[in-house]
């Protein structure tokens, strides 16, 4: 099959790889999209040490599953955690901290930046019928700005910003909008500025930050300026949540936190079947944030673009070769 690979901070196209083995519990599944995601592009620059197939956001259609025969033919999404079941953590609940976790594309696993991937049926969401390709590769990522609101319940009336209004920021800036709370967006480029306003989301240039004074304050801007700028717009007695992964080590001031008595949270996946209903119901729409969409074999100039200042969602199609 064709694919892309990563190994050594060099991206390159492969038509070698075997189409995946299957074991127990899983399905084969064909990628229709997939989307580029500034951690695509980290691991690329070295976030971690991953050799393989890159990619985790997808929507696809099962090809084999010869557990569950039912499972073919249908459109999915798929949770990129792949967990043992067996550790302390699966057992207590918390399954996307397994203590032997694969993630897809990210570690350990091959992922959806190739014709075809393989993950357990567990993993699995069908997709609804009304809910386009285009609409369904943004399950993963709207479900990573939902467990936001799986950790802060209850976030109705509180001053909230988002710091960085890029491909995240403008899933969470979307989700906490449902909320009915105080919400404002720090954002940089003109195209970040033009998709807020079209959903009347206040917006705010970085000079303008507001200072002390946010009950809570995303992170989602993927560089450690952004938690500085987040950190001075947070009052006392407030809560930072973290969405962004910064490769290497970041210098901040400890003591500010405990005498501020800051709550810091990190927030990574979140739950697929409300991102999935929200997307089916059309109460979040991402669609506009699509740049462009390119086969394999141009996916060099597919992370080139991904990764110019402003850009928002660039889409591969495998399958279209």
């Amino acid at each position: 099959m064709q694919s892309l690979w990563v190994e050594n901070n060099i991206l390159s196209v492969r038509n070698d790889l075997p189409i995946p083995a299957l074991e127990a519990g899983q399905a084969l599944i064909r990628v229709r999209l997939a989307g580029v995601c500034s951690t695509d592009l980290a691991v690329l620059g070295g976030y971690s040490p991953f050799v393989g197939v890159p990619g985790h956001e997808f929507v696809g259609q099962v090809v084999a599953a010869p557990d569950a025969p039912e499972w073919v033919g249908q459109r999915v999404v798929g949770e990129i955690n792949i967990t043992c079941g067996v550790c302390a953590a699966c057992r207590a609940g918390r399954k996307t901290h397994c203590e032997k976790r694969s993630a897809l594309g990210i570690h350990s696993w091959n992922g959806a930046f190739a014709e075809y991937l393989k993950l357990p049926l567990a993993n699995l969401y069908r997709v609804p019928d009304t809910l386009s390709d285009e609409g369904a590769v943004f399950t993963e990522p709207l479900a990573a700005a939902l467990e936001i609101q799986e950790q802060l319940p209850g976030l109705g009336s509180e001053r909230i910003l988002v710091v960085g209004a890029g491909r995240l920021g403008q899933l969470v800036a979307q989700t906490l909008a449902l909320t009915g709370c105080d919400l404002q967006v720090i954002a940089r480029y003109p195209r970040q500025r033009q998709l807020l306003e079209r959903r009347q989301i206040a917006w705010l240039p970085e000079e303008a930050l507001p200072m002390g004074c946010m009950d809570v304050v995303v992170e989602a801007t993927g560089s450690p300026a952004g938690f500085e700028m987040a950190r001075k717009a947070l009052r006392a007695r407030g809560t930072l949540v973290l969405k962004s992964t910064y490769k290497g080590d970041v210098t901040l001031n400890l003591s500010s936190l405990v005498v501020d008595e800051i709550t810091l949270i990190g927030s990574r996946c979140g739950p697929f079947e409300p991102a999935l209903a929200l997307l089916a119901n059309g109460q979040v729409d991402p669609r506009d944030q699509i740049e462009a969409c390119y086969p394999l074999a141009q996916a060099q100039q597919a992370y080139e673009e991904a990764g110019q200042h402003g850009r928002i969602k660039v889409l591969l199609a495998p399958s279209s070769g």
